[in-house]
């Protein structure tokens, strides 16, 4: 396989397992919502997310030539062959704390979806634009709730911004590139993460200042989840998601 081939897969793993580990942290919310309407659009967002994972799993496999579908790649992998961002991992915590990084995440996907529809690669760039549809309802629903619980009572403020404080040093990850994307960039298949930054980070300040939140100023983590090496949280994750799969190989429902 080809370098650039090799880069297109792994590529395509970011972006498929970004979805499939954020999509199953968001299901475990359902039945658990803090009121029936929200229980039902997180998991709505869980299944747009497992819906996208799907697609770019399918492209990977494809891409790769290994005979592997997107079940294949999401079920028969070990935690140091995914290739999502860390905070896609951490766990659930409280509400707040998973709308914040739903918030996070969405926000950079819209602006990552919105540059990746230019795509060189045809099918890729439309994936991202239908894709980028649906990401604009994620940042809007999860917009919306950091500034009813940022600027809401005590309690919620405090716990939002303790949420800030811990999820925003992992948010460094997503801009964090290497060969795959310079490879990619070179023939226009992927765009370069340093001008969606500006716009990303735009946004979360603007949301943020008018959730009455401080974003910190301390250091990034160097998390390295792009490159298999993950929390400890990924592989209790990923234990839970894949024994149905595991236990019945080859299973047919």
């Amino acid at each position: 396989m080809s370098g650039e081939k090799e880069a297109l897969t792994e590529y395509l793993l970011r972006l498929g397992d970004d979805r499939l580990v954020l999509g199953h942290r968001l299901s475990e919310w359902c039945g658990h919502g803090p009121v029936l309407e929200e229980d039902i659009a997180t998991a709505n967002i869980a299944l747009d997310l497992l819906g996208q994972a799907t697609i770019f799993l399918r492209l990977a496999g494809a891409a790769e030539e290994q005979g592997r579908d997107e079940d294949a790649l999401a079920y028969w992998r070990d935690e140091t062959q995914f290739r999502n961002a860390s905070i896609a991992e951490l766990p659930v915590g409280d509400f707040g704390f998973t709308i914040l990084r739903q918030f996070l995440v969405s926000a950079w996907s819209f602006h990552h979806l919105e540059a990746l529809s230019a795509s060189s690669h045809a099918e890729l760039g439309a994936v991202a634009a239908k894709a980028l549809k649906e990401t604009r309802y994620h940042v809007r629903h999860a917009s919306e709730w950091v500034l009813r619980l940022g600027d809401g009572t005590e309690e919620s403020h405090a716990r939002m911004q303790r949420s800030m404080d811990e999820l925003w040093p992992w948010t460094g990850e997503l801009a964090w590139q290497d060969e795959v994307d310079a490879t990619l960039r070179s023939t226009g298949v992927a765009p370069d993460l340093a001008p969606v930054k500006g716009p990303w980070e735009a946004m979360i300040r603007d949301v943020a200042t008018r959730a009455t939140l401080t974003i910190p100023e301390g250091p990034m983590r160097m998390s390295q989840g792009r490159q298999g090496k993950h929390t400890e949280h990924l592989g209790h994750l990923l234990a839970a998601m894949q024994i149905v799969a595991r236990s019945h190989p080859g299973a047919k429902w």
